[in-house]
């Protein structure tokens, strides 16, 4: 089942439930949301995602892995103290 089953092809773009889709971005390239309608790629998740690489990531996309900051060290006594403590 396509998230694009509904689609129907109109003069200003692709409508799918009232949205006006717009092609996915370069950035979108990998992604698991994106679905092929009439030889172009869309974003089954989100209308327009342009906007949502606007401003850095876009937290739809599945093939963009989110880094992670490196854990502060603990000092093994007061991790002792609050395991004693029960915290």
């Amino acid at each position: 089942m396509s998230a694009l089953q509904n689609a129907k092809k109109t003069d200003d773009g692709v409508m799918v439930n009232g949205f006006l889709l717009s092609p996915i971005v370069e950035q979108c390239q990998g992604c698991d949301r994106v679905r092929d309608f009439d030889e172009q790629q869309f974003c089954a998740s989100y209308p327009n995602p342009s906007s949502k690489w606007a401003g850095g990531r876009c937290n739809f996309a599945t093939h963009a892995k989110i880094e992670v900051a490196a854990q502060a060290k603990v000092n093994p006594l007061k991790a002792s103290k609050r395991a004693a403590k029960g915290r």
